[in-house]
């Protein structure tokens, strides 16, 4: 290992003693980044999917929802700017100083370039906005998408949120993501080169995969230069392919115990330097089939905040000193 690589470790370890948390939470870099409390604003700007109209596939994944996983996201019907005040509006009780516009619902990158101008920067000039979100498929960013990604990422951060589950081809299949591991890599590689900030969204608990298994994932996006993570329990939502599965018997959902422990064991195994933006998840109350104890989110948060003390773990605890360095990645790949 090189004395670089040492050097960022200490630095890494003593920023980790400033966080209220064990772990690199999104309230901390926010206030880190922006100054005071900042809070997303889910919209719906009227996207589709290619895995839903015909393109790659219809029905979309088998989990996802009529909402295109955007089930509480801004109404359709209402322009950028409406549903930004009413997301605004919504969450006064949270007391947040500005906020993020974060494109939810569907592939939010799955539209005419000029489209998607439109939209992008009907939110990025309001005022209250501090940054754009924006979730969509590694499959649906063009070089011309990326090329208006980084030019409005001048004005005001852009973050990309890629919908990658899992790195297991195997599950990837049963799930109807619709591209390959390889297509996930290459477009990591062109956001990092231009600059983009990368948040990968994982699922923990998909049907068939081992502990070992969603480890390995965690393990592969530690090689890779991305900036966050979304750590997503497995929900069975109603009117989805996958609660045809459940109600079949064909496996069954993460216990509450086995989640905590895993959460946990994920945190110490990620690199110290990505974000943590979620570890747990919302499922829609009228649309929840199973984990119903997935509910009780303050109490989910407490038992892995507990856990994670009982443990003694902080993340990246767990990687070796080579590991620990991986904040290095180049912009061009991965280590």
């Amino acid at each position: 290992m090189t004395e670089h690589h040492k050097i960022v470790i200490v630095l890494s370890m003593k920023e980790s003693e400033k966080r209220e948390k064990p772990y690199y939470a999104l309230d901390y870099y926010l206030r880190e980044q922006f100054g005071g409390k900042v809070y997303k604003v889910a919209l719906n700007a009227g996207m589709s999917c290619p895995n839903r109209d015909g393109t790659i596939g219809y029905g979309g994944c088998i989990f996802c929802s009529a909402g295109g996983s955007g089930d509480f996201a801004g109404d359709v019907h209402r322009t950028i700017t409406d549903q930004i005040a009413q997301g605004i509006e919504g969450t006064k009780k949270f007391k947040a100083e500005r906020y993020i516009a974060y494109f939810q619902a569907f592939t939010n990158t799955y539209a005419p370039i000029e489209r998607l101008e439109a939209v992008y920067k009907e939110a990025i000039v309001h005022e209250q906005i501090a940054a754009l979100s924006i979730a969509t498929r590694p499959d649906c960013i063009s070089e011309e998408v990326i090329a208006l990604l980084t030019e409005l990422n001048t004005q005001k951060p852009v973050w990309v949120e890629l919908g990658l589950q899992t790195i297991h081809e195997q599950t990837a299949q049963y799930i109807r993501r619709g591209y390959g591991l390889d297509c996930f890599a290459q477009t990591v590689q062109r956001l990092s080169r231009a600059g983009l900030t990368v948040i990968v969204h994982v699922i923990l608990g998909l049907p068939g995969e081992s502990r070992e298994d969603m480890l390995e994932t965690i393990s592969y996006l530690n090689h890779c230069p991305i900036q966050g993570i979304k750590l997503q329990l497995l929900h069975v939502l109603q009117g989805t392919d996958l609660a045809a599965e459940y109600e079949a018997h064909a496996f069954e959902v993460l216990e509450f115990e086995e989640y905590i422990q895993l959460v946990c064991d994920c945190i110490g195994y990620l690199r110290s330097d990505i974000v943590v933006h979620r570890i747990t998840g919302d499922g829609p109350k009228d649309l929840l089939i199973a984990p119903l104890w997935s509910t009780a989110k303050r109490k989910v948060m407490n038992a892995i905040h507990h856990q994670l003390r009982v443990r003694s773990i902080t993340q990246g605890c767990f990687l070796t000193e080579a590991e620990g360095g991986m904040k290095n990645v180049g912009a061009d790949g991965f280590i």
